[in-house]
């Protein structure tokens, strides 16, 4: 039975049975799910419903859920079963079936469809603890015997076995897991399921939740109360099956890897069971293409920060095998092909995101390749000086400086030096930690310092959700139900009533913030009386939107009538900048590429901001490009029309979605221009055509975070008083100048020139240090790259000696402003090199002092200094252009992270 038979009769069998099936999940969780940075199990998008925060679309639901988990990554390629990525199989309830269906399926799809012996199938169930105060499940006991297990293949289990909950708190409940008894010949006789063996294989967990674990009141430990509605929750491994049904030792043997394992075999010439390395080598290889093709088809980027860093891990663990079997360059798009070629009619996903995976795909090679040589001689001097030290491990510092300066992943240096017999000394995680201190800045939304309700508190009053209006009303009359004061005992109102407030209203225009765009202001007034209140935020709290107001006059009452109204000019000025948004992104893909994706963004009446995938920054042309195409579409005055559909049929149509989002059955698109070329899932407020947008003027275009760009952009009046003043600035030069505006250009031109003509001169008279005014300055800083965003200076110069060195870096500096420089020189039998560091990007995490000793390490020395400048030297001036690219590596993964 191949896999993609064992995952449609599991679905189909529960569709018989009354289950809705529902489509896998992104890898990326919900943005409201701050709990992982990736889907870690089958059930995790499901909790809201199993948490009762979200009513479910159906009381039975069936799936199969991509899932990715890094818990078991270092045994992966090592055992027969391990993986990163895997599709789980479940079959859920909530509060329809228990214990006795969910039993009585699992054994009916394993006999009937499955076709195991019923010899061949035993269960753990549990067997009770006194610090949760339950005995045995016998319920789970008594039902295995009438669907036929006899008692002897029923094997109690302790809590840590057959006990599931999520947390200290919470939903919780026993387990039942199904096991396959792959015979004697596999194990020995005393082996049982839930023990360390290999005859009995794991491949069904029926999880029964009918507790909610509670904090014990006054002592240590937590009471169980029983849940008004049990659930059901259960997970069973495709890839496993298919091991099972398909006869396997191991997974890596089954229909869906052995194409890879081939594919593996034909490029390195090994073959697959001739020895343990080279198989371990094609294993990893296997399981961590499926994963990042996957994960970036799901949106995820490469980058040193959370869930991007996750990928660009499983990456660089990739190459490192890839190396090591000596495959040719540009192996990693091979391996997506392939995973596309098995698994894309499942998931179209894959072919939708094609040209985006192997773009990330091809560049994390490149760019990795480029520093793992490096970074592995580094590793292996360490290691040769700590067996010369008679040392057993590594100092945790030199990890560190291996991660920070030149991108090689921790994790990976870990493997490399267990497989030397070598561990780490030191606390690595502490040096990240100072590191992340140095460089974190203030995050989140803090509401005038005050304490701030959580969204997740439940509704303000325990009723209806508030109805919004926002989308056909600024105005709307309508009743206060529920009022809340924040605590704020610096700050009291009328009749010592708190000034600022948590005001539930029956229906609301107020739009609370969400997808990049920011909360409504305006004001609630009393339709009869004299209360006024400001509304500075509005809030989810549960499913309400509640506004977070400060009373001006009078007393907001329960029941009060009121006028609610939002500033009409900051919403339309919002609105403006978030349609442009969209228009934004649509001429991005359109110009740059369809791999680019919204990575966040900010939308307020002042400006927009647009964070999207990419690895290089824009050139002037496409930046001009992207700009005039936002224009043309704001010209031509096309609708702008928010439409309720189907998520499927949005998807059909093609309709942009949120990174990290999570949505229903039914979804709100928004389209612009009949849809011709912008459609995207939005619940935000927009104008009703293009026209209203008034002007499109881009301000910045920088480097958000490794492989993600960042736009900034102005529309309206906001852009035209920002032409107006570049009108201005024109005006002033021109007078200046004494010339025409359309003249400016080359009588800028002429001057610089002039200074050029003057500065040769002044050259040539011998001007500067010790013989660096020989240097040709001009041409030196004209070489300098871009790299992450940022003016990136390293090169090899001829100067007598370190002063001379420094006069010519400094006279650089002149020339490149906010730019990292570093030069070295080799004089006398020795290396000098001196680095240079703009502050800018000094909190960016490029320090020079780092640098420079990037770059003596390799040539036999050392040295440091100031973040913003620094001395080195060094022994070996046959290695200087080695040294000085190992500086701007260096570098290079500073502004990467």
């Amino acid at each position: 039975m191949t896999s993609d038979e064992i995952r449609e009769r599991y679905l189909s069998f529960f569709e018989e049975h009354g289950h809705r099936r529902i489509a896998s999940a992104s890898l990326v969780p919900s943005a409201h799910d701050p709990s992982a940075l990736l889907t870690v199990a089958g059930m995790h998008p499901l909790k809201p419903y199993f948490l009762g925060q979200e009513s479910p679309p159906a009381p039975r639901l069936t799936d199969c859920q991509k899932v990715f988990r890094t818990v078991d990554i270092d045994n992966v390629g090592n055992t027969a079963r391990h993986l990163t990525f895997f599709e789980m199989l479940g079959n859920f309830s909530f509060g329809d079936y228990f214990k006795h269906e969910a039993i009585e399926y699992a054994w009916e799809l394993s006999r009937e469809v499955f076709g195991f012996p019923a010899a061949a199938i035993w269960v753990t169930v549990f067997e009770g603890d006194d610090g949760l105060g339950l005995d045995a499940d016998q319920e789970a006991i008594q039902r295995w015997l009438e669907v036929g297990v006899s008692r002897e293949r029923i094997v109690q289990c302790p809590r840590s076995e057959n006990f599931w909950q999520a947390g200290p708190t919470g939903p919780c409940g026993p387990c039942s897991e199904l096991y396959f008894d792959r015979g004697v010949e596999h194990g020995s006789p005393e082996d049982l399921p839930g023990g360390e063996n290999e005859r009995f294989l794991e491949y069904w967990n029926l999880v029964f939740m009918q507790y909610d674990q509670e904090p014990a009141p006054d002592e240590p430990g937590s009471i169980l109360k029983p849940l008004p509605a049990r659930n059901i929750d259960t997970g069973l491994g495709l890839n496993r099956m298919a091991a099972i049904l398909q006869d396997r030792q191991s997974v890596f043997e089954t229909d869906q890897f052995q194409p890879l394992i081939e594919l593996g075999e034909e490029l390195s010439q090994c073959r697959y069971g001739a020895a343990f390395d080279s198989d371990r080598a094609l294993r990893i290889l296997a399981d961590h293409a499926r994963a990042m093709t996957f994960l970036t088809a799901d949106g995820v980027v490469p980058s040193n920060e959370d869930r991007g860093y996750v990928l660009r891990r499983v990456m660089r663990r990739a190459i490192q095998q890839g190396l090591a079997l000596e495959l040719a360059p540009g192996f990693l798009t091979r391996y997506s092909q392939r995973v596309r070629e098995v698994m894309g009619g499942v998931y179209p996903e894959l072919h939708e995101q094609a040209d985006a995976t192997d773009m990330w795909l091809a560049a994390e090679e490149e760019g990795f390749g480029r520093t793992l040589a490096q970074g592995m001689d580094m590793l292996r001097e360490h290691i040769e000086q700590a067996r010369s030290a008679g040392r057993s491990s590594v100092a945790a510092v030199d990890v560190f400086t291996l991660h920070d300066t030149h991108g090689f992943p921790y994790e990976m240096t870990g493997e490399l030096l267990a497989e030397e017999g070598l561990s780490i000394e030191g606390d690595f995680e502490e040096l990240m930690e100072q590191q992340r201190a140095r460089g974190r800045g203030g995050a989140g939304r803090v509401s005038a310092g005050l304490q701030t309700p959580d969204a997740a508190m439940g509704s303000l009053d325990g009723g209806a959700p508030t109805r919004f209006t926002g989308y056909e009303t600024e105005v709307q009359q309508t009743v206060v139900l529920a009022v809340r004061p924040i605590e704020d005992p610096a700050s009291e109102g009328e009749r010592g009533m708190p000034a600022r407030l948590l005001v539930k209203l029956e229906e609301s225009p107020f739009y609370a913030a969400g997808g990049g765009q920011i909360s409504d202001v305006g004001t609630i007034e009393c339709a009869h009386g004299d209360c006024r209140a400001r509304v500075e935020d509005v809030l989810f709290v549960g499913e309400d939107r509640v506004p977070e107001v400060i009373l001006e006059a009078g007393t907001l009452e329960v029941g009060e009538q009121v006028l609610a109204r939002v500033d009409h000019l900051v919403r339309h000025k919002t609105e403006c900048n978030h349609t442009a948004t969209h228009l934004l992104q649509a001429a991005l893909r359109e110009r740059v590429g369809s791999h680019v994706r919204q990575a966040g963004s900010y939308v307020g009446p002042d400006k927009l901001r647009f964070d999207f995938s990419h690895g290089q920054a824009l050139s002037a042309d496409e930046l001009r490009d992207v700009e005039d195409r936002v224009n043309a579409w704001i010209a031509r005055n096309d609708p702008v029309r928010a439409i309720t559909t189907t998520l499927e049929e949005a998807k059909r149509l093609g309709a942009m979605a949120l990174f990290g989002e999570k949505y229903g059955e039914v979804v709100r698109m928004v389209e612009v221009g009949e849809g011709e070329y912008s459609r995207e899932l939005c619940g935000g407020t927009h104008v009703r055509s293009t026209a209203e947008i008034g002007a499109f003027r881009i301000t910045h275009e920088t480097s958000s975070a490794a492989n993600v760009r960042r736009i900034e952009a102005v529309t309206g009046p906001v852009a035209v008083d920002l032409l107006r003043e570049h009108d201005r600035l024109l005006k002033e030069i021109t007078a200046e100048l004494r010339t025409r505006p359309a003249d400016a250009p080359a009588a800028v031109l002429a001057l610089a020139t002039e200074r050029k003509r003057l500065e040769k001169a002044l050259k040539a008279g011998g001007g500067g240090a010790d013989g660096a005014g020989k240097l040709d300055i001009e041409s030196l800083a004209s070489s300098a790259l871009e790299l992450g965003g940022a003016i990136v200076l390293a090169a090899v110069v001829e100067v007598p000696d370190a002063k001379a060195l420094l006069d010519a870096v400094d006279r650089i500096k002149g020339r490149l402003a906010d730019a990292a420089i570093l030069l070295g020189t080799a004089a006398d039998g020795r290396v000098h090199f001196v680095a240079s560091v703009a502050p800018a990007l000094v909190e960016r995490g490029v320090k020079a002092g780092a640098v420079v000793k990037a770059a003596a390490q390799v040539a036999g020395g050392g040295g440091g200094g100031r973040d913003t400048m620094a001395q080195a030297g060094g022994r070996d001036p046959q290695r200087l252009g080695e040294a000085i690219e190992a500086g701007r590596t260096a570098i290079e993964a500073a502004l990467a992270n």
